[in-house]
């Protein structure tokens, strides 16, 4: 197992230039740059890794896109068979790059959660496969954790404030891991989310994890109805804000980061540039900021044009 080659890469930490949020030391990390186009190689990978440790022979998993393409990417790169469980709201561009990959898709849901059980259903008729969780999951937390890893030695002074986006918690999470295994615990986690996919705010509002009705938001790589348990355990015990933006806010972001870095991303990571760009005034007590720019596979030119426009 030990020759299978690391897959994600150490993606760099570019610093604001111009006068985005003045008084402010602006930073992005780049995560859009790992090979798949997300955050979630570092954690996927790992998760698969160790299931392959424990004689897997293909892997299973359920994503409304992101999450299946990470593992789709381990497949191809590993040379292992990939079936992945997509919700009926999956761009086609999103099946296309999974079938590119080499996996075999499945369409089953209206959203994630669907998708989710039919994948468990999948699971319990055949044991050769490993199921790879899109967010909820030990492994794919302490993957995500190299992330901080990786801040700890880019960093000029330990961030005051990391603003990332949040569907299930799995990057949340995996941050709080890192933050604990490097000692920045007093550095604040701003968790952004859009209305619509709101299962975190809505649960800090109501005092427990609350399950949405839907997902209605454009943003559906943050589309999962429910929070992981950890999530709400992680923001009761250390410093994490929930936060929520519109969709136009998040989309208006995603246009703005195009025109100034020359990078796509779509509104689930745009989420996160929203407080920054609007001047947002949760984030006025903090000058050393760092977003983390997951960037995600739901985004191309004639979408961005679309956002544009509007």
């Amino acid at each position: 197992m030990s020759k299978l080659r690391q897959l994600y890469v150490h993606t760099p930490l570019i610093e604001e230039n111009r006068p985005v949020y003045p008084g402010k030391q602006l930073s992005y990390k780049m995560e859009a740059f790992q090979p798949c186009g997300s955050f979630k190689l570092r954690g996927i990978e790992l998760a698969c890794r160790k299931a392959l440790e424990s004689g897997a022979k293909k892997l299973l998993s359920s994503s409304g896109g992101n999450a299946g393409i990470a593992v789709a990417y381990v497949g191809n790169q590993w040379s292992l068979p990939v079936t992945v469980v997509l919700p009926e709201s999956t761009p086609s561009s999103v099946v296309d790059e999974l079938k590119r990959l080499g996996s075999e898709v499945i369409i089953c849901g209206s959203a994630w959660d669907e998708s989710n059980a039919y994948c468990l259903n999948l699971l319990e008729k055949d044991n050769s496969w490993a199921y790879i969780p899109p967010f909820d999951h030990p492994d794919l937390w302490e993957g995500h954790a190299s992330l901080v890893d990786e801040l700890k030695d880019q960093c000029r002074t330990q961030p005051d404030c990391i603003v990332l986006s949040v569907g299930g918690g799995g990057m949340m999470n995996g941050v709080v891991e890192g933050l604990k295994r490097n000692g920045w615990t007093d550095t604040v986690i701003l968790a952004v989310e859009t209305a619509g996919a709101d299962s975190l705010y809505q649960s800090v509002q109501a005092g427990h994890i609350v399950t949405l009705d839907a997902i209605t938001s454009v943003a559906k790589s943050l589309g999962a109805k429910r929070i992981a348990d950890r999530t709400f355990e992680n923001v009761q015990k250390y410093r994490i804000l929930s936060h929520l933006v519109s969709d136009q806010a998040a989309e208006k972001a995603c246009v703005r980061f195009a025109d100034e870095h020359r990078v796509l991303v779509e509104p689930a990571c745009g989420a996160s540039l929203a407080p920054v760009y609007g001047n947002d005034p949760i984030l006025e007590p903090y000058k050393n900021i760092v977003v983390i720019v997951c960037g995600g596979s739901k985004v191309n030119l004639a979408t961005l044009d679309t956002w544009r426009n509007i």
